[in-house]
C-alpha cells in the first residue's frame, strides 16, 4: 500500500513492524506515553478530551493489519499526565504532537482525531501542511458555535472547579460518558467507567482537565478553508456546529446515524473501514 501527498503523488514513508507495548518519548518536558502497532504507512490516531489512547484502541486494532498505527496519550490525559507549563491551547497540543512524531522519525503521516484530537489534527495540518498526507476529522471540534459536552460545562463552573481538582465521584464519570454516546449505545459498562475514572484520577489529571476546560482557545475557524490535505469528515448525525465538510475544499463527509460523540468507540468498525477506504490508492485514483 502506497501513501500519497496532498496532490495525490506517492511519497516515501519509512515502514516498520512494531508491537503495541506501552512506550514513552520525552517531549516538551513530558514523558509522553504511546502505543504503536502494525506495519505499513503511518497513521496517527488522536483521542478526545477526558479520554486516552484506549479511546481509539479498537480502531487501531482494525487498522494495524495494513498500517503502522501510532496513538499517544495526549498531555493532561491518560498516562502522560499534566503539562509542566499548563499550556492547554490547541496550538500547544499541535506543536507537541508534531515534535513527538518528529522524535519518532516521522515527518509524513496520515492524521486522524476524534473531538479534541480532531481539533489538534486540523491545527497541525494548518501549521505543518508539509507533514500531513491525509486528514480524518471524527466529530472534531474547533468551531465556536459547537455545543460543549456536559463534562466540560461542569469543569467551567466556578463553584465546582475547586472540588473537581481534588475529587470526582465515579458516578459523575459514568453520567458524563452516558451523555456522550448515542441514545441506543450499550458501550458504557463497568469496565469502561472504571478505565476512564482510573485514568482521570491519576496524579495531576483532574487539575489538567480543569485547566484545559478553562483555557481561552483562540478561534482559528476562519483559517479552516486553507487546509490543503485531502480530508475525510466522519460525523455522528446528532453532532452540531461542525462545518468542516462545507469549509475544507474537496473534503468528503460520511455520517453515522446512530452514534454520539464517542464515534471511535461506538462504531469502531465503521470508522476503521472509512479510514481504510480513504487511505487506499484505489479510492484516491477514483476521486481524482
Amino acid at each position: 500500500m502506497t501513501p500519497f501527498d496532498n496532490n495525490g503523488n506517492t511519497v516515501s514513508i519509512m515502514m516498520e513492524s512494531v508491537d503495541s507495548e506501552m512506550r514513552c518519548e520525552l517531549v516538551d518536558g513530558m514523558q509522553l506515553s504511546y502505543r504503536r502497532s502494525g506495519q505499513g504507512p503511518v497513521v496517527v490516531l488522536l483521542h478526545g478530551s477526558g479520554s486516552s489512547l484506549e479511546g481509539v484502541e479498537r480502531v487501531a486494532s482494525l487498522l494495524s493489519a495494513r498500517f503502522d498505527v501510532i496513538r499517544p496519550d495526549l498531555p493532561g490525559f491518560g498516562r502522560t499526565g499534566p503539562r509542566p507549563d499548563r499550556d492547554y491551547t490547541v496550538q500547544a497540543y499541535a506543536s507537541t504532537v508534531a515534535q513527538f512524531l518528529e522524535s519518532l522519525g516521522q515527518n509524513r503521516y496520515a492524521l486522524a482525531g476524534n473531538s479534541l484530537g480532531g481539533n489538534i489534527a486540523w491545527n497541525l495540518a494548518l501549521d505543518h501542511p508539509e507533514r500531513v498526507t491525509r486528514l480524518v476529522l471524527i466529530n472534531a471540534t474547533g468551531y465556536p458555535e459547537k455545543s460543549l459536552p456536559a463534562g466540560l460545562r461542569l469543569a467551567r463552573n466556578p463553584l465546582v472547579r475547586p472540588l473537581l481538582r481534588r475529587w470526582m465521584p465515579r458516578r459523575a464519570t459514568k453520567r458524563n460518558l452516558e451523555s456522550a454516546v448515542g441514545p441506543g449505545s450499550k458501550i458504557v459498562d463497568d469496565a469502561m467507567v472504571d478505565r476512564v475514572h482510573t485514568l482521570m484520577s491519576r496524579p495531576g489529571n483532574r487539575s489538567a482537565f480543569i485547566d484545559f476546560a478553562n483555557t481561552d482557545q483562540p478561534d482559528r475557524s476562519g483559517e479552516i478553508p486553507r487546509i490543503a490535505a485531502p480530508t475525510l469528515v466522519l460525523r455522528s448525525a446528532g453532532i452540531d456546529g461542525q462545518n468542516f465538510a462545507r469549509d475544507i475544499p474537496g473534503s468528503q463527509e460520511l455520517t453515522n446515524p446512530d452514534s454520539g460523540h464517542l464515534l471511535p468507540e461506538e462504531a469502531p468498525e465503521w470508522v476503521a473501514d472509512a479510514i481504510r477506504t480513504f487511505l487506499t490508492p484505489q479510492h484516491t485514483d477514483e476521486a481524482q
